[in-house]
C-alpha cells in the first residue's frame, strides 16, 4: 500500500506529538511494507507566520492532494489579539470545512493501568469505553449570520435534517460494531434546532433495530457522563456540544493527552489528538505524545482499512502504560515522568515487536 499524508504540525506541542505520530507511520510502514509518503505544511499559528494566513494555499492544496492529513494542535497566546479571520483556530475550522469532514469520532476509554490518573473512583471508570460522534461542521461554529457589534455580538445555532441525517447514521453504524447502544444529546426542551435533531435521529434509529437508541439533554448527561460512565456507548451529538463533552470525557481517560480522533466523511480524513496547543509546556518534551500516536491508529483502521496494523498501535499503547511508563500528565504522587521522545520510543519499540511477532505468526 502507498498513501500520501499531509502533515501539520501547527503550533505550541503540536510539532512534538506530531513527529512521534510520524515514527509510528514509519514503523508500521517498514514493518509491513507499506510506504506512506508524509510531508510537512504550515497550519495555525505557523501559518500565519508564514505566509500571514492561518491556513496558506500551498497547505490546502496538499491537504486536499493527499490520502490523508495529520494535525498536531493550533493557537496560542501571541496570535490573541489577531484578526478572527487570521488567529489559528480560523485555519482549523477552515481545513474542517475543505477537506468535508462532516464526523468527529472521538473515542474515551479507561485503561485499567491509569485509573490513578483519574479523580473518579476506580469503581466509576473501570470499564468505560465511549465513543463520541460529534457532527462537525454544523451549528454554532459554522452558521450564519454571525458578527460583532458595538455593545453585542451573536453567533446563529441552525441545522438541516440532511446534515443531521448523515452524523446520525455514522452514529448507528459505529454502534453495530460496538455495544448496539446510542445515547443522543441535545438540549430539546429549549432549543429548536435540538428538538427538530431528537425528530430526525428517532426517524433514523428505525433502520437500525438493533440498536437501543436513548435521548438526554446535555446538561444532565454531562453529569451522567461522570457518574456513570459504563452507562454509555457512543454518544451522538452537534458540535458545540460534542466539543465540550468529549474534552469532559478526558476525565474519565485520565487526560486529555491520551485522547485521539478522526475526522471523515468528507473528501479528505483529518486525524488529530483532542488536546490543544498547550503553549505552556511547549518546547520542553514533556507532552503526551499517545494522543496523537492513537490519531494515527484512527487513520489504519478508517482510511488505510489496515484493521490488524491499527490493533497493534493500540496494543502498543497500552503495553507500554502497562510497564508504568508515565508522561508528566499522567505522573500523580511525585512519580518519575518519561519525557515525550521516551515515551514514543518504548511505543515504538513495543509495537515493532507486536508487528513483527503477528507477521512471523501469520507466515506460519
Amino acid at each position: 500500500m502507498k498513501m500520501k499524508i499531509a502533515v501539520v504540525p501547527g503550533d505550541g506541542i503540536g510539532p512534538e506529538v506530531t513527529a512521534q505520530a510520524v515514527r509510528a507511520l514509519q514503523v508500521v510502514g517498514d514493518v509491513c511494507g507499506h510506504t506512506f509518503e508524509c510531508r510537512e505544511y504550515a497550519i495555525g499559528g505557523a501559518g500565519y507566520l508564514k505566509a500571514g494566513n492561518p491556513l496558506p494555499d500551498e497547505t490546502l492544496k496538499a491537504c486536499l492532494e493527499a490520502d490523508a492529513v495529520l494535525l498536531g494542535a493550533v493557537g496560542g497566546p501571541q496570535f490573541e489579539k489577531l484578526e478572527p479571520h487570521l488567529r489559528p483556530e480560523a485555519g482549523l475550522l477552515r481545513i474542517r470545512k475543505e477537506l468535508g469532514c462532516f464526523a468527529n469520532l472521538r473515542p474515551a476509554i479507561a485503561y485499567p493501568t491509569l485509573a490513578d490518573c483519574s479523580p473518579l473512583k476506580i469503581e466509576v471508570i473501570r470499564g468505560a469505553d465511549i465513543l463520541v460522534v460529534r457532527e462537525l461542521l454544523g451549528g454554532l461554529y459554522f452558521a450564519e449570520p454571525r458578527g460583532v457589534e458595538q455593545n453585542s455580538a451573536y453567533n446563529t445555532m441552525r441545522y438541516s435534517e440532511a446534515e443531521i441525517e448523515r452524523i446520525a447514521h455514522v452514529a448507528f453504524k459505529a454502534a453495530m460494531k460496538r455495544r448496539k447502544k446510542v445515547t443522543s444529546v441535545d438540549k430539546a426542551n429549549v432549543l429548536e434546532t435540538s428538538r427538530l435533531w431528537r425528530q430526525v435521529v428517532t426517524r433514523v434509529a428505525q433502520e437500525y433495530p438493533e440498536i437501543t437508541l436513548e435521548h438526554a439533554l446535555v446538561d444532565s448527561f454531562a453529569m451522567q457522563m461522570i457518574t456513570t460512565p459504563t452507562r454509555f456507548d457512543v454518544v451522538l451529538t452537534e458540535n458545540l456540544f460534542g466539543d465540550i463533552l468529549s474534552d469532559e470525557s478526558a476525565v474519565i481517560a485520565g487526560s486529555l493527552g491520551l485522547l485521539a480522533s478522526a475526522s471523515i466523511g468528507g473528501k479528505v480524513d483529518l486525524y488529530e489528538p483532542i488536546h490543544g496547543s498547550a503553549p505552556d509546556i511547549a518546547g520542553k518534551g514533556i507532552a503526551n505524545p499517545i494522543g496523537a500516536i492513537a490519531s494515527v491508529a484512527m487513520f489504519l483502521r478508517y482510511t488505510a482499512e489496515l484493521p490488524q496494523e491499527a490493533t497493534a498501535i493500540e496494543d502498543a499503547i497500552r503495553k507500554t502504560l502497562e510497564a508504568g511508563l508515565r508522561t508528566k500528565d499522567l505522573v500523580r504522587g511525585g512519580g518519575r515522568a518519561v519525557s515525550t521522545e521516551e515515551m514514543g520510543n518504548r511505543i515504538l519499540e513495543t509495537l515493532g515487536d507486536l508487528l513483527h511477532s503477528r507477521m512471523a505468526y501469520h507466515a506460519v
